[in-house]
């Protein structure tokens, strides 16, 4: 099972700020990614528009990297500074 955090204005979009999901062995962070696109369709336009950063255990990795269970997944949009 993996954690995913929801942060900002995608956590408004989905309506909760985590969730737990049953990944099987050898899942790439994009198939989760596929996944959560599917499952929660809010998610769909924002993701495709770019820009999030999606972490692994609060590392950033590429997109075709294994996740292992237990892994906390984290989605953040893009933020402006000032």
């Amino acid at each position: 099972m993996v954690k995913v955090k929801f942060f900002a204005v995608l956590k408004g979009l989905v309506g909760k700020e985590e969730i737990s999901l049953e990944i099987k062995e050898g899942t790439s962070l994009n198939q989760l990614i596929e996944q959560l696109k599917a499952d929660l369709p809010p998610l769909v336009d924002i993701m495709q528009k770019g820009g999030i950063l999606i972490s692994v255990n609060q590392e950033v990795l590429e997109k075709d990297a294994i996740i292992q269970d237990g892994d906390e997944i984290a989605f953040l949009p893009p933020f402006a500074g000032g």
